[in-house]
């Protein structure tokens, strides 16, 4: 799957959420953003191209909506940055959280409790 821009990434958020939009619930959706109807059309295209979203014709207007869910999206980026940043090792991946006070050791512990259970 190819990398998504930033600018696509609120796109997918908002359509994820949405389930099925027109450019201009898109747009409403947007905060303060002052993006024109032609980019966001763009950028909606971009994402169909590149397999994320599709659509369904209503006369000139198009309904979008995603082709991959969140859950997917979010397994394919965290597989992607821990194979780049973290030599593919999730152990590296929890210490550096851990280092950085992001990840408390109750929440650690919580992690170790949802593994257990998996088993």
């Amino acid at each position: 799957m190819e990398k998504l821009t930033n600018k696509e990434e609120e796109i997918m958020r908002i359509l994820w959420q949405l389930q099925t939009a027109f450019v201009k619930d898109v747009i409403a959706e947007i905060p303060d953003s002052g993006l024109h109807y032609n980019t966001v059309s763009t950028i909606i295209r971009n994402l169909e191209e590149k397999g994320y979203v599709s659509h369904k014709a209503f006369g000139k207007t198009h309904q979008y909506y995603p082709l991959i869910t969140k859950e997917e999206y979010r397994k394919q980026f965290m597989n992607m940055a821990t194979k780049r940043f973290f030599d593919s090792s999730y152990k590296n991946v929890v210490s550096f959280f851990a280092k950085e006070e992001k990840i408390s050791a109750q929440e650690l512990r919580e992690i170790l409790e949802i593994i257990e259970k998996k088993k």
